[in-house]
């Protein structure tokens, strides 16, 4: 199974290589709406996603490494959505950059990709320190004597 998923790793990071999402110029070109290459690339891929996981779900498919049935919770958007999104979206336009890109810009032996990657890391460590001490501390479990 990890064999196979490095494989899909690799021909992933291939992929945004070639369809030029690791390009800052691309990149920027797409933020400043001067481009809609990447938007396109973006849609075309939301498009076939959907198409597949509501055929997955309507032929009752199970997860390959869970064994659960394909499914899906539809919520209405809550504050942390926009919230993220819009940090999402800042970092993106100031590293010129989101995860798989940076994969792959490291892939390519990018070495400016690794500050980016030190960011996405800190911010990760940041958000997880802070849904820490967000959640209520665990009452102690009774003694058994």
């Amino acid at each position: 199974m990890r064999r196979a998923a490095a494989l899909v790793g690799v021909a992933f990071g291939f992929l945004l290589s070639w369809g030029q999402a690791t390009s800052p110029d691309r990149i920027r070109e797409m933020l400043l709406l001067e481009d809609p290459y990447l938007y396109l690339m973006l849609g075309s891929g939301v498009l076939v996603a959907s198409a597949g996981v509501r055929l997955l779900r309507r032929a009752r498919a199970h997860a390959l490494v869970t064994g659960e049935p394909v499914a899906w919770e539809t919520l209405r958007p809550e504050r942390r959505h926009v919230v993220g999104s819009v940090m999402f979206g800042a970092g993106w336009a100031v590293s010129d950059a989101c995860p798989g890109p940076i994969a792959a810009q490291l892939g390519q032996g990018v070495a400016w990709s690794l500050f980016t990657l030190a960011g996405v890391v800190i911010g990760i460590g940041l958000y997880l320190r802070t849904q820490e001490r967000a959640q209520p501390a665990a009452a102690p479990s009774p003694a058994r004597g």
